[in-house]
């Protein structure tokens, strides 16, 4: 354990950091020069000295996790060093206590709490034993904060399995690397999403036992602030927190309007307190309808039968048992739409149809893809946000999947009003984006993995290519779900004929669009409603 070995090499790079800091600074410096302004001719030199900030920015944080490493290094390599000092014929309690004091000396040396520095050497102790993540945040290839995500998501599970979810994430020839952006390129909250996801499935222990323990463990917490101020904390089964805030939320927006001066955050907390304690809002009693909060169940189609236990997402919370997800379906929730996956490829399947309001059928797909605000480092869920023309309609744009992206509020207002630039989009692919100085980030993407298929159900000589997504001609869909229903072919995707047109070759101004838009348009008939596969399970 420990960078000893490397810690040449790890001081090597902050000190090729701090160098091109330097430079940065000096370059910044001879711009504040009247005379090299005046001789910088067609340079624009706001537009430099702008661009040097957002350099030195980038070398700051990457020297920032140079130095984390060096600090973790230190704290874990303090640890093997008292366990050294300690006599080998130790007991248990002398061993333990040398242990403590060194923690302590930890937080005296770095001016924190004890609980600080238990937390820094357990850290760093992990850090340390995975030699990927040590060598990612020496390279300032990931911050401190995503090593410790990755240090705190591995506790639990055995060895093999979190050198095998550190492969997946930090090593591009894994078997199974994760797509989209880098590690270092999600923000923290969005890489431990991520992470989270790859750990519910590939846990040892299932999620159901381990949901098991956390309902066990639920409780409610109160912790005192200041200006006579208080938090009040729900630990609580997913499913239901989830509930508890999308019917504030849903109120909430129900009662916003011009004679209500609180915002949405505000309305939150007064309606569940209102709930809570039986009383009326203090703006008068709560009369407002509460409309109806639709949140998606992605299910594997496997999971709905009961043949696998695989995990179902929940939008906007994670992971949740597949015995959850088949009770929120069998109970028929009002607020959740179910949504079943292909174990072929992990691609939606089909959402259920038993109600309908806006956004339509579309939207609801473009919130399967996206999961939030595509923008880069946004964590906005998805009920807030806009489904956005990445190509303007004006400009051109084609109303598809492949030009249609999730935006929050704020961060659709900037892309109209700014020159930050989406990637196209793809069926299965959220937009990576580009900013106004030719920085370009990846999309952040959640990735689904296909679903496990239940023992039993493949033919033998498809029962080895597990680790491989079925193409659609491989096998007969009907022939693989044994004993259940064939399922109808899909309609053409147009009527033969040569007289189709194709809406991408008409221009926005054309009359035809206003002839379209004057239909009433109505979905389509549901071809599944007979489908003994998606009925209810009680």
């Amino acid at each position: 354990m420990g960078i000893s070995g490397g810690f040449g090499a790890v001081l090597e790079g902050v000190r090729a950091s701090v160098a091109a800091l330097d430079a940065l600074v000096l370059e910044d410096r001879n711009f504040e020069h009247s005379a090299l302004t005046a001789a910088a001719g067609d340079i624009d030199v706001l537009q430099r000295r702008y661009e040097l900030c957002l350099e030195g920015l980038e070398v700051v944080a990457r020297l920032e996790a140079q130095l984390a490493a060096v600090k973790s290094g230190q704290a874990a390599r303090a640890v093997e060093l008292q366990q050294a000092m300690t006599p080998p014929d130790a007991c248990v309690q002398d061993r333990t206590y040398a242990e403590m004091s060194v923690v302590e000396e930890i937080a005296g040396v770095l001016t924190i709490s004890s609980a600080a520095a238990g937390a820094l050497v357990d850290q760093s102790r992990r850090v340390c034993s995975l030699p990927p993540v040590l060598e990612a945040l020496s390279a300032g290839a990931v911050s401190w904060q995503h090593a410790k995500i990755v240090a705190d998501e591995t506790e639990g599970l055995t060895p093999e399995g979190a050198l095998e979810l550190v492969a997946h994430f930090l090593d591009p020839d894994a078997p199974n690397p994760a797509r989209g952006a880098a590690p270092g390129e999600l923000v923290p909250s969005r890489f431990r999403a991520k992470v989270r996801s790859w750990r519910e499935r590939h846990h040892p222990d299932s999620i159901g036992k381990r949901h098991a323990k956390g309902v066990a463990d639920r409780r409610m917490e109160y912790s005192p602030d200041r200006d006579g101020m208080a938090w009040l904390s729900l630990y609580l089964p997913g499913d239901t927190a989830c509930a508890i805030w999308n019917r504030t939320t849903a109120t909430a927006r129900g009662l916003q309007g011009p004679d209500e001066t609180r915002t949405l955050t505000q309305l939150r907390p007064d309606i569940a307190a209102s709930l809570l304690l039986g009383a009326g809002n203090p703006a008068g009693p709560i009369k407002t309808p509460t409309p109806k909060a639709d949140v998606l169940v992605t299910v594997p189609v496997f999971s709905l039968l009961g043949s696998t236990d695989e995990p179902a997402e929940l939008d906007g919370l994670g992971p949740i048992p597949a015995s959850m997800a088949r009770k929120l379906v069998a109970d028929g929730a009002h607020s959740f739409y179910r949504v079943l996956v292909d174990p072929r490829d992990g691609a939606p399947l089909e959402i259920g149809r038993t109600r309908y309001r806006l956004p339509e059928t579309i939207k609801q797909w473009i919130r399967m893809r996206d999961a939030k605000c595509t923008f880069p480092g946004c964590t906005n869920h998805t009920p807030d946000n806009d489904t956005d023309h990445l190509q303007a309609w004006d400009h051109g744009g084609t109303t598809n999947v492949g030009n249609l992206a999730q935006l929050c509020p704020k961060h659709h207002r900037l892309k109209h009003h700014s020159t930050w630039t989406p990637d196209p989009a793809c069926a299965k692919d959220s937009p990576g984006w580009t900013s106004p100085t030719g920085r370009h980030y990846q999309p952040e993407h959640p990735a689904p993995e296909p679903p496990p298929w239940p023992p039993g159900i493949l033919s033998a000589e498809h029962a080895e290519a597990d680790a491989t997504p079925f193409q659609d001609d491989d096998v007969q869909w009907q022939l693989l779900l044994a004993g259940m229903p064939s399922w109808p072919d899909p309609p053409p995707e147009e009527p033969a004929g040569d007289s189709i047109l194709d809406p991408d070759e008409l221009c926005p101004s054309d009359p035809l669009w206003d002839e379209f838009y004057e239909n009433p348009r109505t979905l389509p008939p549901d071809p599944q409603t007979d489908r003994e596969l998606l009925l209810p399970l009680r």
